[in-house]
């Protein structure tokens, strides 16, 4: 997993959004996470900086909630994980064929950034890896 300056974002990859708003995740991505087929997804609003969103599981959150000692992340909507990519309802706002960045986000949630200053290091960075509905 490259990072794409010292001290920034690490980075799985590319991913491309289905037709039916199913995402791949990145296999390293998935153990990290400890995402599994069939369970809910808990989607989180990106950055205003960097949109997209975060991809996280309930135990997760709840995780985060604690810590925060109240609401926790800013969930957005919930998907389904489906055998390595997560189903994204249309209110979540992604386009079909949307090109998404996968970064370690934080250790709570997978970042999806669809623009900023590290999506645009990323295409300026040469070949990543990518991944695409099946």
């Amino acid at each position: 997993m490259p990072q794409l300056a010292r001290g920034g974002k690490w980075v799985f990859g590319w991913v491309i959004v289905g037709a039916e708003g199913e995402v791949p995740l990145p296999p390293e991505a998935w153990s990290e996470y400890g995402f599994r087929a069939g369970e809910e997804a808990v989607l989180t609003a990106g950055s205003r900086r960097s949109g997209g969103l975060g991809v996280s599981t309930p135990a997760l959150s709840e995780t985060v909630a604690r810590r925060m000692n109240g609401p926790g992340l800013r969930i957005l909507a919930r998907g389904r994980v489906g055998e390595g990519t997560v189903l994204v309802p249309r209110e979540a706002g992604l386009q079909p064929g949307q090109r998404l960045l996968a970064v370690r986000g934080s250790r709570y949630a997978l970042g999806l950034l669809a623009r900023g200053p590290i999506y645009q290091a990323a295409l300026a960075a040469g070949p990543l890896a990518v991944w695409r509905p099946h």
